[in-house]
This record gives C-alpha cells, structure tokens and sequence, in this order.
C-alpha cells in the first residue's frame, strides 16, 4: 500500500485488508512524507501484519508503489490503494487465479462519487490468446486496469523491478503490459474491491489535452519493448540453466 495524506480513509482500508489476512500475512505500507496525521496512525498500529515504512522525501505514488513491492515478502502480492474498501473473498479469489497465472487483474466496485467512463467498463475472463487484444487496448486506454484490483507472483514482481526509469505514471499499466507480454495476465471477473471516488484520487478526471496524452502513449510504447526485452532475458537465463 502507497499512502499519503490518507487519514480519513486508511484505518477503514486496512480493517477490510486485515479481516481476510491470517498470522503469516504482512501488509506493507509506504507513507510518502504525509503531513494530516496519516505518519502517526501508522506509527501506532499493534497488530505485527502491518509494517510501515516513511520516506524522508515524497518519491511520487510510482516510486513509492515500486519501493513497496520491494519490501514485499510473500510468495502472493497484492496492490492496494489507501482509500478503497476490500471485498469479502478478494484474497482467495485473487489467490485461486493465480494458481494459473503469474498475475491477475479483477473487477471492482465504486462508491460515493461519479466514474468515468473506462471505471465502467468490465473485465472478460480471457485465456493468454488475448494477449495481442489486451496490449492494443492497454496502449489505446480503453482496457480497465487498476493496481488496487491486481495481484501477482513473487516471480513476476521480480521480474518487474525496477520499473522502468522513465514511467512518471501508470504503474499499473506497466504491471499489466509486462504480464500481458510474457503471457501470464489473468482477468478475474468477480468484483473483489470498491473504489472510494474522490476529488483527491491519482486517475485523471478530465480529458488532460492531445500532448500529455501522446506523451502517455510515447511512454506506455517504450515500456513495450522494455517487457520485450525482459522477457527475452529471462528466457535467455532458463535456457542458461538448463544448458
């Protein structure tokens, strides 16, 4: 979990997070130089699950999203926003995909303000022949991937760090084009989340001009061949192996 000046809402998030943990479970949160009272309701949680990390300097939500999956621990990972609510069931949901996949993206819910329009769009289960479908989509921005809605393989978060040098936003989206790329992305249809929507949330409101958003798609086509190449490495290095 990513947190920054999340007071209001937190203690709520982590509730529904800890009802469905057991004693092995962590949650790992990054607070990103808050300054409403979010450092100190970190700093006075008991329970030994949580275990909070401060940042001297504010890294940003991407930088502070890939320095928690760093710290992560688990053979499962699983992203959270600071805000939302988890459903009842998401853990063994997203843990029952991922016996066949190496990442999984779900559905979700929304409450208290008004979604945009790809917030409404929905998930299809769909087998890795969809790959090249899922990518175009990705790249296009007419596929609903969220970080909060995903979870992947210890594997895979590996192989994704570090994020690329120069993705300054939509983590989740390099997380999806990798898994896509390799082949390991799986969609869970069942809603496992509901979203808190409000003014301060990351995802873009607005329709944000023609340049920013061919500076996006500049950015999520650099990230395409860097999955490329990472995939190709990793292939390389089995191939070592086994030689």
């Amino acid at each position: 979990m990513a947190a920054y000046n999340g007071v209001e809402h937190i203690q709520e998030q982590l509730d529904s997070i800890l009802d469905q943990l057991d004693a092995r479970d962590e949650i790992i949160v990054v607070d990103d130089g808050s300054s409403d009272g979010t450092r100190e309701l970190l700093s006075n949680i008991k329970d030994p699950r949580v275990k909070s990390y401060f940042n001297d300097s504010n890294l940003g939500y991407v930088r502070n999203f890939e320095k928690a999956l760093g710290l992560s621990s688990g053979e499962i990972v699983m992203l959270s926003d600071q805000d939302d609510i988890w459903l009842p069931g998401r853990v063994d949901a997203l843990v029952e995909s991922l016996k066949s996949a190496e990442a999984v993206a779900s559905n979700f819910s929304y409450f208290e303000g008004t979604p945009r329009p790809i917030e409404t769009l929905r998930l299809k289960s769909s087998p890795g022949g969809k790959r090249i479908s899922n990518l175009l989509r990705l790249w296009i921005g007419i596929i609903p991937y969220y970080g909060c809605a995903m979870a992947f393989r210890a594997s895979f978060v590996k192989v994704s760090l570090p994020f690329p040098p120069y993705l300054y936003e939509t983590h989740d989206q390099w997380l999806a084009m990798l898994a896509n790329v390799r082949g390991t992305m799986a969609h869970l249809e069942r809603e496992t989340l509901s979203r808190r929507l409000h003014a301060n949330n990351t995802t873009p409101k607005t329709f944000r001009g023609l340049k920013a958003i061919a500076k996006s798609r500049w950015m999520l086509a650099r990230a395409f061949f860097e999955a490329l190449r990472r995939r190709r490495s990793v292939n390389a290095d089995i191939a070592d192996r086994r030689g």
